[in-house]
């Protein structure tokens, strides 16, 4: 008796990403040769020569619902516009789908490679996107749309982002000028095509600055100190845990503790751990809210290691920030391509922070009331956020007026018959300035 013996098959991610772009590749040129000969057909016998329209003008991809709140005021304003907008997105429960548009339609993106075949296939005069990678895996510029742009969902280095994460798309918008410094040097190190670069502000912090406004403030209330650490290995409380938290706990301030929520995934053990460890202590309070704004209305300093919250605090509630130092591994990123890599963000913190060492956990609750008194981490928190947090409460509308401007000048210089931006390799190559809307 012969038996056969079969194996599974496993592709790697790399290999994967190039088959599935090979497939995409295929069915797109063959898609856009019958929607070209659909259109030709229609010309021939209706004796017109209407050039094909987009079948959305303007495309927001958010990939999940945690983004709600850095596109919601440019939503708002194409509503209030009354100018029609699809809003793609990754979350059946994203808030987008409770507010009830007229001029807006929600539509939820299948997950997976489904996805990416919406988005590959999808035909609009803009898209609009938070998510890098575009031209990079899987999701591949369409030929169907004129201009891909990039909104930065926070106010540190566009560096920081993971390799040729913006390469590709048409333009860059920015939270504050100085991020387009840095963009610069990496399109002239590795020969790139110039993006426009465009000031827009922050929408997410508008938006919790809209919040934290509403929200009623205590009076008198004890001292309140919030860790807010990122997660994994060289994160603050899974170098230091008990050697910070038990001094912090005998200082007698409320401690409010707000791990990230990947390390209720990664590293659940040792939070449960650390829970049981404090379960008496009353002054310690742990935080698993997915909405942080509760957090960092209550907390009058923050103690934190390498996360981006840091800098959202400092700007949207004017306190200091101790933070444990680090060492920034350049190499999965683009800062790594510039031969001086001093991160703004990394520069900024030694002026507006204080640097926690171990050997000073003993003394941390003196520590706390220096940095709360001192004027120069005020002056510096100052200057730090009028550079990396320009245009506050108008990022909605200064988006909004660059989109549709946009829009309407690739309209009046490219035909419909030449819609793709740079589709297939092609990219621009006049350039492109910081604009000032």
């Amino acid at each position: 008796m012969r038996y056969i013996v079969l194996f599974p098959l496993y592709i790697d991610p790399g290999t994967g990403s190039v088959l599935f772009s090979i497939v995409i590749g295929i069915a797109a040129t063959i898609y856009f040769l019958f929607h070209a000969l659909l259109i030709k057909a229609k010309a021939f016998f209706t004796g017109g020569v209407r050039k094909p329209a987009a079948d959305n003008r303007f495309v927001i991809y958010a990939e999940d619902k945690r983004y709600w709140s850095l596109f919601k005021g440019v939503v708002e304003e194409f509503e209030a516009r009354g100018i029609e907008l699809l809003y793609l997105t990754g979350s059946p429960d994203d808030p987008a789908f409770d507010a009830q548009y007229a001029h807006v339609k929600c539509e939820l993106l299948a997950k997976g490679n489904k996805g990416f075949a919406r988005l590959n296939f999808i035909s609009a005069d803009f898209v609009l996107a938070t998510t890098p990678g575009l031209d990079v895996y899987q999701w591949k510029r369409s030929k169907g749309v004129r201009h891909y742009s990039h909104v930065i969902h926070g106010v540190t280095d566009a560096t920081t982002y993971r390799m040729f994460g913006l390469d590709y798309f048409d333009s860059i918008l920015m939270t504050g000028g100085y991020q387009g410094e840095d963009i610069r040097r990496v399109e002239q190190v590795r020969a790139l095509a110039r993006k426009e670069l465009v000031t827009v502000g922050c929408g997410y912090l508008d938006e919790y600055r809209k919040r934290l406004a509403e929200m009623p403030r205590g009076q008198n209330h004890e001292l309140t100190v919030l860790v807010s650490p990122s997660w994994g290995a060289s994160a603050l409380l899974s170098r230091y845990g008990e050697k910070l938290l038990t001094p912090l706990a005998g200082s007698g301030c409320r401690i409010i503790v707000r791990p990230h929520p990947q390390s209720l995934i990664s590293e659940r053990t040792a939070l449960d751990r650390l829970t049981a460890r404090y379960a008496s202590c009353k002054n310690v309070i742990w935080d698993y809210e997915r909405d942080n704004i509760g957090a960092l209305s209550k907390a009058d300093i923050m103690i934190s290691d390498f996360s981006g919250i840091i800098f959202d605090y400092m700007f949207l509630c004017d306190k200091p920030v101790l933070y444990v130092n680090y060492q920034f591994d350049f190499r999965p990123y683009d800062a790594w391509f510039l031969p001086e890599r001093e991160l703004w963000q990394i520069k900024t913190l030694r002026e507006t922070g204080v640097e926690l060492r171990e050997q000073d956990f003993p003394q941390i609750k003196t520590i706390i009331q220096k940095s709360l008194d001192s004027t120069a981490l005020k002056e510096a928190r100052v200057k730090a956020k009028e550079t990396a947090w320009q245009y506050r409460a108008a990022a909605g509308k200064r988006t909004a007026d660059f989109m549709i401007s946009k829009a309407a000048s690739l309209a009046a210089v490219m035909p419909d018959k030449e819609r793709g931006g740079h589709a297939g390799g092609k990219r621009r190559k006049d350039g492109g300035l910081i604009e000032k809307l």
